[in-house]
């Protein structure tokens, strides 16, 4: 297993990365980041001055070692394009390469997007669409169809420097808001948006943004990639911001700026994104360059990586969490198989196929916490690993779904948590996906394939599972058939499999 490092320096921030390697798949595993306000000095002075330059020198060294302790492979360094406006950008370069043997690759803004790109479009499943970056000094917009960059265009102003006009004084919230509006009604490519485009937003202004939307709207999960924003969050979120003071809009927690000038800046420009989108919802995505750049130095066979995101993203988990026994890919087509099977006895809707199709490949994640009722810790492997190309309510009711397994698990007290989320309905079909999953594990019993297809047959009030095998399927049937009271209880037929 290799290891990969990206290292990241930008108008505020120096960044380290590291990521496991397997198989054309990757796992963070180190994230650190030192706070430099280089963008202010650089442009005040055009020079990075000697304090700076000793101080950033030294945290590069450090963040080698680790990337040594850590036996990285292969190291990425890139900035962005703020370090040209130093005359003294070249020597900086230099006297890095000479202490570390990192060269430091200058991204243009057009590189720039392409990175973030490649992470956007690995961690939400919109095929076609438009997504904005809000960055420092500037706002890119692009457009996009079947994972391919169509066009791209840069608004000159981001968070900071859109905070004071030409004579130097602060701009109100207001204020920006309307010039960013304004300067975004000259991209031509925001012409083409229409209703019922999706469009996606990332950066440290979205992130921020999404983060105290969350908090408005008292949503229960947290997590911030794929959260979608309504218009009506929106407004309540920019008028939050707007109608208090800036310490206390500074004390908001889980918002990475230190600066509370910034958290405005990027509520201004994110609201006059989302008028320019035209969009019901916006949603947020936590790509990041880093990742980009990462995704662009993983070796993925094309198919695996572009033909379904929820896929790929399912078996990046499974990467680094399988072992000699595992049979996951077993019971996740066993599991499909008997949702199909089934229908007539669970009458669910399609909908719940992709919470079934996550909770089958990942039935037994929880193991990585502890092997004892695993089925429990499963619930919170799925919602915090990082799955992509499934929505919040998709996650939440797959990881349900993965409790219960033991019918037992499911406290409703932990239901009524997400009761702005989950529905009666759904309900009703976690436990029947539970038994069906549970089911699909059991006749997979043996940790191999032997049971390659079911036949059901509904006779009155019971219904016969007829198992086609390729072996000696005993083990199999005897232990399914322990699920048999679950299955009473939650479809209120009696279960033989023969």
């Amino acid at each position: 297993m290799e290891k990969l490092a990206v290292l990241e320096l930008n108008e505020s921030f120096l960044r380290v990365s590291i990521y496991k390697v397997s198989n054309g798949r990757m796992q963070l595993i180190l994230d650190k980041s030192q706070r430099f306000d280089l963008g202010k000095e650089i442009e005040a002075e055009e020079l990075i001055k000697p304090k700076t330059r000793n101080e950033l020198l030294n945290v590069i060294k450090i963040y080698r070692k680790l990337i040594e302790t850590y036996k990285a492979t292969k190291i990425v360094a890139v900035a962005s394009k703020v370090l040209l406006s130093a005359r003294n950008y070249k020597g900086f370069v230099d006297e890095v390469y000479n202490n570390t043997a990192m060269t430091i690759q200058i991204l243009s803004d057009e590189e720039f997007l392409k990175a973030v790109y490649s992470s956007v479009v690995n961690s939400i499943d919109n095929s076609k669409g438009f997504f904005a970056y809000v960055g420092a000094d500037f706002t890119g917009i692009v457009k996009y169809n079947r994972r391919t960059m169509l066009a791209s265009q840069i608004v000159p102003y981001g968070i900071d420097n859109i905070l004071k006009d030409e004579n130097g004084s602060a701009r109100s919230i207001d204020e920006m808001q309307k010039l960013m509006t304004t300067e975004l009604g000259k991209i031509e490519i925001l012409k083409e948006v229409d209703q019922e485009s999706n469009f996606v937003g990332c950066g440290d202004a979205f992130i921020a943004f999404g983060k105290i939307a969350k908090k408005i709207a008292r949503y229960p999960l947290d997590i911030d990639n794929n959260y979608e924003v309504s218009k009506e969050v929106m407004g309540k979120t920019y008028d939050f911001v707007k109608g208090i003071d800036s310490e206390k809009i500074g004390k908001i927690k889980g918002i990475d700026f230190i600066d509370s000038a910034k958290i405005i800046s990027s509520l201004a420009i994110v609201k006059a994104v989302y008028q320019a989108s035209q969009s019901s919802v916006i949603a947020v995505s936590s790509a990041n360059l880093r990742s980009g750049v990462a995704i662009a130095n993983v070796v993925v066979p094309s198919q695996a990586q572009f033909s379904d995101l929820l896929s790929n993203s399912l078996d990046n988990v499974y990467e680094f969490y399988k072992d000699e026994n595992s049979i996951n890919e077993y019971v996740y087509q066993m599991a499909l198989i008997l949702f199909k099977q089934l229908k007539v006895m669970h009458k669910l809707p399609r909908f719940y196929v992709k919470p079934l199709r996550i909770a089958a490949y990942l039935y037994d994640c929880g193991k990585i916490i502890n092997y004892n009722n695993m089925e429990k810790h499963g619930f919170d492997v799925i919602l915090n690993s990082g799955i992509c190309g499934a929505t919040h309510k998709e996650l939440l009711v797959a990881g349900f779904v993965c409790m219960c397994q033991n019918l037992d698990n499911l406290s409703l007290n932990e239901w009524i948590r997400y009761k702005d989320i989950l529905n009666d309905e759904d309900l009703d079909a976690v436990r029947k996906l539970g038994v069906i999953l549970n089911l699909a594990r059991a006749l997979n019993a043996s940790r191999k394939p032997i049971i390659t297809d079911i036949i059901c047959d509904i006779l009155g009030d019971s219904i016969i599972v007829k198992t086609v095998v390729e072996g000696n399927a005993e083990f199999e049937i005897m232990e399914a058939m322990k699920i048999a009271g679950d299955y009473k209880k939650v479809f209120k037929k009696s279960l033989q499999i023969i």
